[in-house]
């Protein structure tokens, strides 16, 4: 099972005194399954930015990192604190990590995906890059398909790459000599979904080139159309004019 940590609430975020001087906690569970003896718990304690004592279930007893706190690590060993911080362990995160566990593993959010062509480097022919975003759990499989088949050499892919919300993204290349006909594929495979998911290359100019090209005719059409009534109308006019002679 994958590794998870889990940092649950800070604590006793406290004391900032008039000089600016901070004293707070940290209280975390990490696991790497919901069994107890796969948990870590730790508590540590921080003052302006420096950890001063620190209580783990793995060494059971508090440990001083400062002169101050070494003296208190002291005396909370040998008082009731190291008892009631060594059942933490199983109060605090056994009765939570299932819970969070279980809600992290059955989620899932559907990949999007997006298919492009880019610049080829030198001396290659065409290229197309598959790109899917915004999928959760992070295994996921990226294929190319032509004709119905899939195509295995002229591949590069990225790792996923998280995207530090949960989510993830990944980017499939594939380097081809287009053909006439031809139906190139990007497949993708998810535990989202219920099939793979299939796009299909379309070659053709996408929506929004095809309305710029329009807008830039339209423009020049317009434009030719008044030059050519503005000359007209300057040739009839030169027409119409009387001349004069000179003496």
């Amino acid at each position: 099972m994958a590794s998870f940590i889990l940092s649950f609430s800070l604590f006793f975020i406290t004391v900032c005194t008039a000089d600016g001087f901070l004293h707070y906690t940290v209280t975390d569970c990490e696991f790497n399954s919901s069994k107890l003896n796969d948990i870590e718990y730790t508590q540590s304690y921080y003052y302006n930015k420096l950890e001063i004592v620190r209580f783990s279930s793995s060494v059971g007893k508090y440990v001083g990192y400062t002169e101050f706190g070494i003296k208190n690590a002291g005396s909370w060993n040998n008082g009731p604190e190291v008892i009631t911080r060594r059942g933490e362990k199983e109060r605090y995160c056994f009765r939570n990590v299932g819970v969070f566990t279980e809600s992290a593993l059955t989620k899932s959010a559907k990949p999007y995906v997006s298919l492009n062509s880019v610049a080829p480097p030198a001396g290659k022919h065409a290229m197309l890059v598959c790109s899917v975003f915004d999928f959760y759990p992070k295994r996921i499989k990226v294929s190319w398909q032509r004709d119905g088949q899939e195509v295995t050499s002229d591949v590069t892919s990225t790792d996923e790459l998280a995207d530090g919300d949960w989510y993830y993204q990944i980017h499939s290349h594939l380097e081809y000599m287009p053909k006439s006909g031809e139906k190139i594929s990007c497949v993708v495979e998810h535990a989202s979904l219920s099939k793979p998911l299939i796009t299909d290359w379309d070659p053709s100019m996408p929506e929004s080139e095809r309305n710029k090209i329009a807008i830039g005719t339209s423009g020049l059409i317009l434009g030719l159309t008044l030059s050519l009534a503005g000359f007209i109308y300057y040739k009839r006019k030169a027409q119409g004019r009387i001349l004069v002679p000179t003496n």
